[in-house]
């Protein structure tokens, strides 16, 4: 949902495909994409609860999650068909990749998809109870990913004691095109089959990291769209050199979020100023 909404602020046509309560929380969630200008035609909604992140700051910051038979599980289906002719850029991750049913939907939606695939596992391992099912699903997606961003914390608990030179390679070895590994502070590098780009981060006062890796990627794939629209050929040939200012520019939206609490990407105006 964050991605979708970055993208939707930066300028770009975005839409959200996963279900969504009718309760409360639900319809928080609903009129939040809605106000920010998501297309909503391929998502669903059911009477099934919101999950929630309980955060406690009592005895320092913790959270208890709460997401036994949630909206968010149970997608019955996902057709891009209602958003018109693609192809289109396809970008999963997180929870929707190994939870309940949507876990198979949103999968499948990526196998059979024409356009290209983007996936950022954006890993919760308090969340993740089984292993197993999520490393299946992950599985899956890397067959048909084309882009693959990570945060340096993501491989650490994918591939633990291995260093990001080393997981790239393998990811590269695969269908992926483009890996990017994200630092925080510490930069960005960019890897593709001709080599790999090393960024700096732009320094910024922190309030809250919550949504910046969403506003990070969201950015990304609205350069992509604007340069290439979904075709994989073109995206297959575009130079490492071209991966400047495109990270460069995500790069600011994350900082950006960062400077303000919660999930709260930047506009496009914000990141072009003299536009």
């Amino acid at each position: 949902m964050n991605a979708a909404i970055a993208a939707a602020r930066l300028g770009a046509p975005s839409a959200f495909v996963g279900r969504v309560s009718t309760d409360a929380s639900g319809e928080h969630i609903w009129n939040h994409l809605k106000s920010n200008g998501v297309d909503l035609r391929g998502c669903e909604r059911g009477p099934e609860p919101t999950a929630r992140a309980i955060i406690s700051l009592t005895a320092g910051p913790s959270f208890r999650f709460e997401g036994e038979n949630t909206a968010d599980t149970a997608l019955e289906a996902a057709d891009l068909a209602a958003l018109g002719v693609g192809p289109h850029i396809l970008h999963g991750g997180t929870l929707g990749m190994f939870r309940g049913r949507t876990a198979e939907v949103l999968t499948s939606l990526a196998e059979r998809h024409d356009g290209l695939v983007s996936l950022d596992p954006n890993v919760r391992p308090a969340i993740i109870g089984d292993r197993g099912r999520w490393d299946h699903f992950h599985q899956r997606w890397l067959s048909v990913t084309h882009l693959y961003r990570s945060s340096d914390e993501d491989l650490e608990w994918i591939w633990p004691r291995r260093a990001a030179d080393d997981c790239a390679a393998e990811l590269l070895a695969r269908r992926v095109v483009t890996v990017i590994v994200t630092r925080g502070r510490h930069g960005v590098t960019v890897y593709t089959a001709e080599g790999k780009l090393d960024m700096s981060a732009p320094p910024v006062e922190v309030v809250d990291t919550v949504g910046a890796g969403d506003s990070f990627v969201g950015s990304v794939l609205v350069s992509l769209w604007n340069l290439l629209r979904a075709d994989r050929t073109a995206f297959a040939s575009l130079e490492l050199r071209k991966w400047q200012a495109i990270a460069e520019r995500a790069a600011a939206a994350a900082a950006i979020t960062c400077t303000r609490p919660g999930a709260d990407p930047p506009y496009a105006q914000e990141l072009d100023p003299d536009a």
